[in-house]
């Protein structure tokens, strides 16, 4: 798909539905899949930024393992650990609890690896680009009303809350179901969510379905899909994806030789940007250029600047800011440049309100699982003559 799409929108609020051909999953044609078995798939820049809140259609798809097929009404919930009520809820006494909706942008820790790839070979690693970040319109029930009904202290805040799934991944060794967990502070906080529709409508299978959780701020894996099992705890998780995957190791580590514990454990997000529009390669005639992409703060942070260079850096414009009612969302943003012919590289950064931003190097960040590439993002343009 071309980058000078007119159906492009800079004002950030939902699109109209349009009827676009699907392939697997639901998912667009266009869709980049870098594994069909487990299925992962992101969409293109140039689809990405159509809209603020992204179509389950061109919603990023990360897995581990094969996509399970759940019935609904044979759905249930564990909610046990350190608990004076430990409950066992069905999809509809779930449901029963009250709705709220969050809207929320989930990100892939492994989001813009390949531009690590380009630093250093990642083998076993998908190549994710830029698009392995989306927004949806969460809803579901507070995870802390769940909790506070299985007799959990409000008053709590030390220990953890863990999750279980039930795709199995080859990942681990020997082979285990998905988890993860989170701190209890962040899960009694109103925001994480046990979601059951996605962008108003029932979670499709590929995204979840009948439960997920909802982790806002964080890194998408602790997100769980397909959730059915809540421990309250005092340790993080001991599942493969929490306690040895999603880890940054030093960049002379042998991943393969990586235990539980080795590393940083990866939480909440840090602060990111992408140009998502034009695309990277592209060709754009002299004159008036629209740039424009995402802004994410994961944590407690949120976008306070994005910055934009035409000249690889040199020189630095602010963009403008989009829609900022979402404290979970991301920040769309776009800037009106005037190009002369010839190449260009494209730069943007951003800020977060604690005065963070970006670090400039992508070699700086190299890790041999390539997770959390934050580096300034470049795009390659060339531009012809009027």
């Amino acid at each position: 798909m071309t980058e000078d799409r007119k159906s492009r929108t800079t004002q950030h609020d939902h699109d109209e539905k349009r009827d676009e051909p699907v392939t697997s999953w639901g998912k667009r044609d266009e869709m980049i899949v870098h594994e069909q078995d487990p299925f992962n798939a992101e969409a293109p820049p140039g689809v990405l930024v159509e809209a603020f809140v992204t179509p389950v259609s061109t919603f990023y798809s990360r897995n581990h393992g094969p996509i399970p097929e759940l019935d609904p009404d044979a759905w249930s919930l564990r909610v046990d650990g350190a608990v004076s009520r430990p409950l066992t809820l069905t999809l509809a006494q779930l449901r029963a609890f009250e709705a709220v909706t969050v809207t929320a942008t989930l990100q892939c820790a492994g989001n813009r690896r390949a531009d690590l790839i380009k630093v250093s070979d990642i083998p076993g690693e998908d190549p994710w680009g830029r698009g392995a970040t989306s927004t949806a319109e969460w809803t579901g029930a507070r995870l802390s009303d769940v909790l506070a009904a299985a007799g959990l202290d409000p008053a709590a805040r030390a220990g953890h809350v863990a999750f279980d799934a039930p795709d199995v991944s080859q990942l681990a060794d020997p082979p285990q179901p998905y988890g993860g967990s989170v701190p209890l502070g962040k899960a009694q906080s109103p925001e994480v969510l046990l979601a059951w529709a996605m962008n108003s409508e029932p979670l499709t299978q590929a995204h979840g379905a009948p439960v997920r959780v909802v982790v806002p701020g964080y890194i998408g894996a602790r997100s769980v899909k397909w959730v059915r099992r809540v421990t309250v705890q005092s340790e993080p998780s001991d599942n493969y994806f929490q306690a040895t995957a999603y880890r940054i190791v030093p960049p002379d580590a042998d991943p393969k030789q990586a235990g539980p514990g080795n590393g940083i454990s990866l939480g909440p997000v840090v602060v990111n940007a992408a140009i998502l529009a034009p695309s990277d390669g592209s060709r754009r005639p002299a004159g008036r250029t629209e740039v424009s992409g995402y802004a994410y703060a994961g944590g407690d942070r949120t976008v306070a600047r994005v910055d934009v260079s035409t000249d690889g850096g040199s020189t630095w414009v602010q963009a403008d800011l989009g829609r900022r009612t979402d404290r979970w969302a991301w920040t769309m943003w776009s800037i009106s440049v005037d190009l002369a012919s010839g190449p260009h590289t494209l730069v943007v950064r951003a800020w977060d309100d604690a005065g963070a931003q970006q670090p400039e190097s992508a070699t700086s960040l190299w890790n041999p699982k390539g997770y959390a590439n934050t580096s300034w993002d470049r795009v390659e343009i060339v531009v012809d003559a009027a």
